[in-house]
């Protein structure tokens, strides 16, 4: 149930590569070993309307927000974003060249008692 969702000032298309992004925290997501991967998601939203900070024109923000189920303990957790902000930090290293760009990042846990999915992915990733 990894699900990874970026919302990003609309004013950065055409100077990051979201696809890229997505497919670097993806690998990051995998890399720890914790999420099997038939249940990853990634995706970018481009959010048109936005007010960041003095409003200045140029700024521009990601918001990386990464929604798990319950059973990982706090330190893998903690190295979980660690290894995912690294990515995205690495990723979107260029956007800190001005001081008008933000990241961050939270790890949400999900409680499975109020979440439903099914998931035919799941079969064919593990041969069933």
């Amino acid at each position: 149930m990894p699900h990874c969702s970026i919302e990003y000032s609309a004013n950065l298309d055409g100077r990051a590569d979201m696809s890229g992004l997505c497919a670097a925290l993806s690998q990051a997501i995998l890399s720890t070993g914790l999420f099997e991967i038939g249940a990853v998601r990634v995706r970018a939203l481009a959010c048109a309307a936005y007010a960041i900070a003095d409003q200045h024109p140029d700024n521009a923000f990601v918001d990386i927000s990464f929604r798990i189920g319950r059973g990982r303990t706090g330190e893998e957790k903690k190295r979980t974003g660690e290894v995912m902000f690294a990515a995205a930090g690495d990723h979107l290293a260029h956007l800190f060249d001005t001081p008008h760009f933000a990241l961050s990042l939270e790890i949400r846990e999900i409680d499975a008692e109020l979440s439903w999915k099914k998931n035919a992915i799941h079969p064919r990733l593990r041969g069933q």
